[in-house]
């Protein structure tokens, strides 16, 4: 790959996966859309952000691709648009409650509701196309 070439894979690929800091149990990651921080409250988007946790592991193949999809859905734009949701991306081998729950499942994304529960949203293929993953998702928050 030719110097040009790799600058644009760099100056691609959004900064949008922030370590948030060490927890008693490991790491806690945060998937979000960080360069759209600062749209304005004049969209339709709700006036709180949306939030989604994926569960997953270190070594999972279709966690990891899951989360590369959901991070090309977090940058399209569009009615179904994704700009406000953050994702919080809990590794299970941290936690044994988490490890319990989802060692045969992951990746789960579950929606975080306003109490604080969680909501297990459908699996999603990993064959299914960014913009479906992305209509399927804004679907889910809606309900």
């Amino acid at each position: 790959m030719g110097v040009a070439a790799t600058m644009a894979a760099i100056v691609a690929r959004p900064p949008s996966i922030a370590l948030l800091g060490k927890q008693t149990q490991g790491h806690r990651w945060v998937l979000g859309p960080l360069a759209f921080s600062s749209i304005s409250s004049s969209s339709n988007s709700p006036s709180k952000p949306r939030k989604l946790v994926l569960y997953s592991k270190p070594g999972c193949c279709l966690c990891d691709g899951l989360k590369e999809k959901l991070q090309a859905a977090f940058l399209l734009s569009g009615s179904e648009s994704l700009h406000d949701v953050d994702l919080q991306v809990r590794d299970i081998t941290t936690n044994p409650d988490w490890e319990n729950a989802y060692q045969y499942e992951i990746p789960v994304l579950a929606r975080l509701l306003s109490d604080g529960t969680e909501e297990i949203l459908p699996r999603l293929s990993p064959r299914l196309g960014v913009e479906l993953i992305q209509k399927k998702i804004s679907s889910a928050l809606r309900e």
